[in-house]
């Protein structure tokens, strides 16, 4: 299989030299090769699954609690305004 490693490579907008795509393009000409390989398997009766450790995300259920308050969030700031902290802007 021939493979446009300079093309990929143009994609990804990476710089190569010749000798690092025939080095590139033998690896992932062995890597499709083995990856096709799958298609030679018999997938018939195997039941589709998205994950096999049937293990599940446990969340607690949201719930308001006592917070600090405006005043008591920006006491210890010396930067504010409008009731807000004021920041450097950042870009």
């Amino acid at each position: 299989m021939k493979i446009n490693i300079k093309h990929i490579a143009k994609l990804a907008n990476l710089h190569i030299s010749d000798e690092e795509g025939k080095k590139f393009e033998k690896q992932l000409s062995e890597i499709l090769n083995y990856v096709n390989q799958l298609n030679s398997v018999d997938t018939k009766n195997v039941e589709i699954t998205s994950q096999i450790t049937d293990l599940e995300n446990v969340t607690r259920e949201d719930k308001t609690s006592p917070s600090l308050s405006q005043e008591e969030a920006l006491s210890n700031t010396k930067s504010k305004h409008n009731g807000l902290f004021k920041v450097k802007k950042v870009l």
